[in-house]
């Protein structure tokens, strides 16, 4: 990147934009847009809180709904023994515009994964947000090498982030046309997702749902990081991980720019004690066993939302946030097995409801014929392990004690067939 912006190995993102005399300029230049943000916000945040209750579920297909973020450049012939292994279905795999000379690397890599649906997010620098031509260029590039084998082209990441290059959504909005314009022109083929807002500042989502731009999307990615707030459960402003995404939802069902599709391309927790490889500060990170317990809630929560697409964690490999810490050789964190685990077991799921009541919660699906509850409370209590009953950890290991404790670890409890046939028969889907 062009200075005052600089990259951070370590946390794999951008650097702290240290120049406020440059940030409060750039702002300056981009004050309409910020204008029309806010007052876009008074009409249309209102009105998707308004339309909540109106909008259905989707049928979320399974086999694509665990995605998983992946460095092409890390540790690459582990990355595809541990995708193989894995046997995830998605991948989300990150392209800088500022080192397009490894484009040829990612192309292999891409064309060693073509079984798999890749979403390719592409990120941007000041450059090419500034050097629309340069942009276009790049990106006709980018598509004629890997239209066959992206299935989504995500453009720009983190808008609402200024160290990683925008400073309005308006800014985003002329960064993206360059990329539609170019689908209607010459990649009619290939599917372009947007928005790129990360955490959960909606006005930034309004401006890129609700404006005068001529370019639509193929569907909505948003980075939906809630690890600020601690568990997914916790509320911001009265909402929890589930009304977040609700309320997302309903902002892509009001938008005439968009196809009906939304994508978390992007979430994760930061793991304590791993500073300066940490992408947040100490105060918001946790320890591995809480990681992979909010990590698994996360997914629980998004998928019985039944209202988003996909979820990619980031990521596999990654000191300070990812499945693996490949500081001292490799070592696959907890979190890898309950990946592992989830993923071979609900990939196939169809979901049948979500009861909470009290702070517990239990997801219902059917899988392969068989009754599945997956319970957890944010409050430890236990559950007499019935006989009908066939409990297993995050992780996959059979659990035989006669009391069950149910605490911020969710347990996978399978119903025997009998049993679950005639207890839920009347509550399957389809």
């Amino acid at each position: 990147m062009k200075k005052p912006f600089t990259w951070d190995d370590y946390s794999d993102q951008p650097a702290l934009l240290k120049d406020k005399e440059y940030k409060k300029t750039m702002r300056k230049k981009e004050r309409a847009s910020l204008l029309y943000m806010f007052f876009a916000s008074l009409v249309f945040l209102p009105l998707s809180l308004l339309a909540m209750p109106f909008v259905k579920r989707k049928e979320i297909d399974t086999t694509y709904f665990f995605a998983l973020g992946v460095d092409f450049e890390r540790e690459p012939a582990l990355t595809q023994e541990l995708l193989e292994e894995l046997s995830v279905e998605t991948i989300v795999v990150r392209l800088k515009l500022w080192e397009m000379e490894k484009l040829p690397q990612l192309a292999a890599f891409i064309k060693a994964n073509k079984q798999r649906k890749i979403i390719l997010k592409i990120m941007q620098d000041r450059e090419h947000i500034e050097d629309l031509n340069l942009l276009q260029k790049d990106l006709e590039t980018i598509f004629s090498l890997l239209r066959e084998d992206v299935a989504l082209f995500e453009i720009g990441s983190t808008i609402n982030r200024s160290k990683w290059g925008f400073f309005s959504a308006g800014e985003y909005l002329r960064f993206y046309k360059i990329a539609y314009d170019l689908k209607v022109s010459k990649f009619q083929d290939i599917e372009l997702i947007g928005s790129g807002v990360i955490d959960f500042e909606l006005y930034y989502t309004v401006h890129t749902l609700f404006n005068f731009c001529k370019c639509k999307y193929d569907g909505i990615a948003s980075l939906l990081y809630v690890d600020r707030r601690g568990a997914p459960e916790n509320t911001q402003l009265g909402f929890s991980l589930t009304d977040k995404i609700a309320l997302l939802s309903t902002m892509v069902w009001l938008s005439p720019k968009t196809k009906q599709k939304l994508y978390i391309t992007e979430t994760n927790w930061p793991i304590s004690g791993t500073a300066p490889y940490a992408p947040t500060s100490e105060y918001e990170c946790v320890s591995e066993e809480t990681y992979s317990d909010y990590m698994l809630r996360y997914y629980l929560l998004a998928f019985a939302s039944q209202q988003v697409d996909a979820v990619s964690w980031h990521q596999l490999i990654a000191p300070g946030c990812g499945l693996i810490d490949n500081r001292e050789g490799i070592r696959k964190r907890e979190a890898y097995a309950v990946y592992k685990y989830m993923l071979h077991t609900l990939k196939n799921a169809q979901f049948l409801r979500l009861d909470i009541k009290r702070g517990y919660y239990i997801i219902q699906f059917w899988v392969n014929e068989q009754l599945l509850q997956v319970h957890w409370s944010l409050k430890e209590t236990t559950l007499k392990n019935e006989e009908f009953f066939e409990v297993y950890s995050k992780t996959g290991q059979k659990v035989e004690d006669e009391i069950l404790t149910i605490g911020s670890a969710p347990l996978y409890i399978f119903i025997t067939k009998e049993v679950g046939q005639k207890v839920n028969a009347s509550e399957r889907i389809g």
